[in-house]
C-alpha cells in the first residue's frame, strides 16, 4: 500500500519540513516506512525506487522519536486511508566501534 498524492496533502502540516539537502520526499519517506511495515522486511530489502535505505531508516528512527509516526498513522486511520495495529515495534541499535 502507498499513500497517494492527494491523501497526502491531508498529514502534510503533522511532517516536520526536511531540512538540508533532502532527496527523498516525506511523501516517498513515508511510502517507504509503510513498505516495510507492510511486508515485514529489512530496511536493506527496500527497493531502489524508495531511494537510500539508510537516509530512510534514519528518518524513520527520528520520526518515531518525535512522535511524527504515531500523528500520521493516527490520522491517517481516522481518515480510513489505512488500518492498522500496532502491538510492538524493534528498531536494532547500531553504535559505531570504538
Amino acid at each position: 500500500m502507498e499513500i497517494t498524492a492527494p491523501q497526502y496533502k491531508t498529514i502534510e502540516p503533522l511532517l516536520p519540513i526536511p531540512r538540508g539537502n533532502v532527496k527523498i520526499s516525506n511523501l516517498q519517506s513515508l511510502n517507504a516506512i509503510l513498505h516495510v511495515a507492510e511486508q515485514s522486511c529489512k530496511w536493506r530489502g527496500l527497493p531502489q525506487r524508495f531511494g537510500r535505505w539508510h537516509s530512510i531508516y534514519m528518518r524513520a528512527n527520528r520520526w518515531a522519536k518525535q512522535g511524527v509516526l504515531d500523528r500520521v498513522f493516527l490520522a491517517l486511520q481516522k481518515k480510513d486511508v489505512i488500518n492498522i495495529q500496532v502491538d510492538q515495534a524493534s528498531l536494532p541499535f547500531w553504535a559505531p566501534s570504538e
